[in-house]
């Protein structure tokens, strides 16, 4: 199906992009971008055809192919096919890894659908997932083969971080460095690569690209550290999801590991906490109203900040305009959300 250029103009975008004339131009690019992902997953199997664009289908904001389409801006020539052919391999590249997420995850739902592993079962949704990285690669290899490597490098991060999430940090092993490897493996690389293909494919230059790449890296884990402290702070009527659930499951997250490194007597009824069963509901309220009011939340938050502020620094590459500026505006979006 075709979809309107004007439609997905009115639709807003995944980037905070205030300047209308650059906001019309992602969203008319990143249709294209839509409609090359549709046919990118058929296959000549209609059922793999239909498993392959279950999670597309669902939704997803395009994050990933956008910060391609907006990278690219930077550079002489923004609207190569090659750039939307990038945004495509980010993008297949992402979504691939949410099938094998949601095995491992043993999840029932993604974006508001069932997963492909409760719809069918561990089998099919990690064997299209498989498809969806092949697809992923045939494209890259049309790129040439500097991609290649990029995307090699980037797959072999990204299952490193997933890989990492699963095992408990190594003796004398720092937690919370652990837990930064993971984070800057499984959500830093492919973000860190999506400004990459933007800028290298939009033809900025050498300095351009190697700023930009870093950036992603940096902005894309430090979003996901957000997360982890609104999983803590948001208020569910607010937020739309249900406060502590990291927490209730066990996950390791930056507040809680934080907190954990405390050596203050008066934590210990907290640390007790963290290391009991919190499927309770009583203990597990007790716990999150106890992390709440911990210095950890604060420490967190400044991390965070800190790190968007690190990245904004390498946006000095660029001149000042809407595309800065709206790479700019999502850093602070990155630094205040968890405020």
């Amino acid at each position: 199906m075709t979809t309107d250029p004007r439609l997905a103009a009115d639709a807003g975008l995944a980037l905070p992009v205030t300047d209308p004339v650059l906001a019309d131009r992602l969203a008319v690019r990143l249709v294209k971008v839509e409609q090359q992902l549709a046919e990118h997953v058929r296959s000549r199997a209609p059922f793999i055809t239909e498993a392959a664009s279950h999670l597309m289908e669902a939704g997803g904001r395009r994050f990933r192919p956008l910060l391609v389409l907006l990278a690219a801006e930077a550079g002489e020539t923004p609207d190569s096919d090659e750039v939307v052919r990038a945004a495509c391999v980010v993008e297949l590249t992402h979504l691939a890894s949410l099938y094998h997420d949601d095995v491992m995850d043993e999840a029932a739902l993604r974006r508001g659908a069932d997963s492909a592993n409760a719809r069918w079962d561990n089998h099919i949704a990690i064997l299209t997932g498989d498809f969806l990285f092949s697809k992923s690669s045939e494209l890259t290899a049309a790129l040439g083969a500097d991609a290649v490597l990029v995307q090699a490098n980037t797959f072999t991060r990204l299952v490193e971080g997933q890989i990492l999430e699963t095992v408990e940090p190594g003796p004398g092993e720092d937690p919370l460095g652990h837990y930064l490897d993971v984070v800057a493996g499984k959500t830093g690389a492919l973000i860190a690569t999506s400004a990459r293909y933007g800028a290298h494919f939009g033809g900025a230059s050498r300095e351009v690209e190697e700023a930009l790449t870093t950036y992603g890296e940096i902005v894309g884990a430090a979003f996901q550290l957000g997360d982890d402290i609104l999983d803590v702070a948001s208020d569910s009527t607010a937020s739309g999801k249900t406060p502590g659930t990291d927490l209730r499951q066990g996950v390791p997250t930056l507040p809680v590991l934080m907190a954990r490194a405390s050596t203050d007597p008066a934590d210990a009824r907290l640390l007790e906490l963290l290391d009991s069963d919190l499927g309770d509901d009583a203990l597990h309220a007790e716990a999150l109203a106890l992390l709440r009011r911990h210095p950890a939340m604060d420490a967190a938050r400044a991390y965070v900040v800190a790190r968007a502020e690190e990245a904004k620094a390498l946006l000095g590459v660029l001149p000042h305009g809407p595309v800065r500026a709206a790479l700019e505006a999502f850093a602070d979006v990155v630094a205040t959300r968890s405020g």
